[in-house]
């Protein structure tokens, strides 16, 4: 519920604001900042009662995930924060992190490992998303080799996340 609130409507709602405009003028200003602020302090609330309640660790790396929810979608700090690296950062590895902490309060091996394949996997999500959408902006741009490469090689990004995902899932209820 928290990424849900936090990245699904505050994030993209602050994203819309920024310099770029990824999502156009549909909404005005004031409606994006009501949004992300209607989003961002339920999903605040929320991870502060599991952090208290659960998972004191959750406060570090919920603080860091706040400065990217912002940082990353004002463009803060002249956009210094808006790159590649930091996206898989603050939306591959972190959330993997702090989905394992949640349930643990603590840090292992395995949930690195788990958070590096959210990494590398948002890293090239993004790398291959961003030419394929520019590719289909083209008159029969989604038509070439190229878009079809990139078409697979992001179907192969989510096969891989859902194999993964199945395979913890069989992995936790045969224990």
């Amino acid at each position: 519920m928290v990424y849900l609130l936090a990245v699904g409507v505050s994030a993209h709602s602050l994203d819309a604001m920024s310099p770029n405009k990824p999502w156009g003028t549909f909404l005005s200003r004031r409606q994006l900042l009501v949004m992300a602020v209607g989003a961002m302090v339920p999903a605040l609330a929320l991870g502060l009662y599991l952090a208290a309640s659960y998972a004191p660790l959750l406060i570090p790396l919920g603080l860091v995930e706040l400065f990217f929810l912002l940082a990353y979608n004002l463009e803060l700090f002249s956009g210094r924060f808006h790159t590649d690296f930091w996206f898989s950062l603050s939306w591959g590895l972190l959330p993997v992190l702090v989905g394992f902490v949640v349930q643990t309060d603590t840090f292992t091996l395995p949930a690195l490992a788990g958070g590096l394949f959210g990494f590398f996997t948002a890293f090239v999500e993004i790398n291959a998303s961003r030419p394929y959408k520019a590719l289909k902006q083209e008159p029969e741009g989604g038509n070439t080799p190229v878009a079809r490469r990139l078409e697979a090689i992001l179907k192969g990004v989510v096969a891989s996340v859902l194999s993964a995902a199945a395979f913890l899932l069989a992995l936790a209820l045969l224990r």
